[in-house]
């Protein structure tokens, strides 16, 4: 019987299988790195929709509205809340209050039916995070959530990876501000901030890097 392929082929057929291991394995890391470390998967900079075109915290915030009149137990609870229809009501029930704009506040007030905003910093729910000992300790709303002051519709501006936690828990003094600035969006770290940093750890009885990236601090 005539040979169908030349002697070559088998040198080629070897060539081709250890040639295409590096590229599989490359193309499985590439995928491992888009689907568990990379921004895109973590809908970095996705703007998130939220019912009746959502609420505009740039206006809000543009007229000196503090963080806290919605969010009112992020300095007391783990949990910074989601506003309930009367706090909203506490202001359009004078101030445009007709406007379609908020249309969808009245329907809820109306009906009893609550607002059924969309989270946009969901963390897995084997991770605890508090935001009042955040706060307490001197990490600003900006440090996690960014300019939520220059944003119509909020975002995520970090990933929210365990190692970026770890670097935080393990560097405060990079990220720690005076408790007064905390709610200040226009913050930013002064030149000897790392010098600041050290004395308000201190000050605010920060643990200790060791302490925190205990494994217990975060997952309970």
């Amino acid at each position: 019987m005539a040979q169908i392929f030349d002697r070559r082929a088998n040198t080629l057929a070897r060539l081709s299988i250890f040639a295409g291991i590096p590229l599989l394995i490359a193309i499985l890391g590439g995928l491992w790195w888009l689907f568990g470390w990379s921004d895109w998967h973590r809908d970095v900079g996705v703007a998130i929709a939220q019912p009746g075109g959502g609420y505009n915290h740039q206006l809000h915030i543009g007229l000196r509205m503090d963080c806290r009149y919605c969010h009112t137990s992020v300095e007391v609870s783990s949990s910074a809340n989601i506003p309930p229809t009367e706090t909203c009501m506490g202001c359009h029930s004078q101030i445009i209050s007709r406007s379609e704009k908020v249309a969808f506040i009245w329907q809820s007030w109306e009906s009893g039916i609550p607002i059924q905003w969309n989270k946009v910093h969901d963390l897995p729910k084997f991770v605890y995070f508090n935001h009042s000992i955040h706060v307490a300790k001197g990490v600003g709303c900006s440090t996690c959530h960014g300019r939520i002051d220059q944003m119509r519709v909020v975002y995520k501006t970090q990933p929210l990876f365990m190692s970026w936690c770890l670097d935080c828990h393990r560097n405060p003094e990079k990220y720690v501000r005076p408790r007064e600035e905390v709610f200040n969006m226009a913050w930013t770290p002064p030149p000897d901030q790392l010098a600041q940093g050290q004395r308000l750890v201190q000050e605010y009885n920060i643990r200790s890097s060791w302490e925190l990236t205990n494994c217990a601090i975060c997952h309970r």
